[in-house]
């Protein structure tokens, strides 16, 4: 079983912020996990929980949905 604490880096460009801020607040909300946002350049955008990578748009090409996080997680 996953514990309460997941690290979710999320490394973006400043223009991904609202998006990655939204999903993190939406993810607090429906699972109750505490997320962190992680700064950094190159618009990689990904998502770990436990240490593990969960979804990495470098290597999809894009965006998650918030469903398939959710059911990640």
């Amino acid at each position: 079983e996953a514990t309460n604490e997941y690290f979710h880096r999320i490394l973006r460009r400043v223009k991904h912020y609202p998006y990655a801020a939204s999903l993190a607040e939406e993810i607090e909300k429906k699972k109750n996990l505490t997320v962190k946002l992680i700064k950094s350049r190159g618009g990689v955008f990904e998502i770990t929980a436990d240490g593990k990578l969960i979804f990495s748009k470098k290597k999809t090409g894009r965006f998650p949905e918030e469903p398939e996080i959710l059911a990640m997680l």
